[in-house]
């Protein structure tokens, strides 16, 4: 999924994990596609992830 930002969460298989910030389902990638997050995009998902918690009141 370009230009999605997740946490590594290790291999399965062939793939890479990634998780969303903040939790949720885990998705698979190819680790060719994948680079480290820019601090810009790390502050951006951190943000977002702050923002659905607080509106689920979590």
């Amino acid at each position: 999924m370009k230009g999605k930002v997740g946490e590594y969460q290790g291999k399965g298989g062939p793939y890479a994990m990634l998780r969303p910030v903040g939790g949720g389902r885990e998705w698979q990638a190819d680790p060719a596609q994948i680079r480290p997050a820019t601090s810009a995009e790390r502050l951006k998902a951190g943000v977002e992830a702050a923002n659905v918690r607080a509106v689920q009141g979590l």
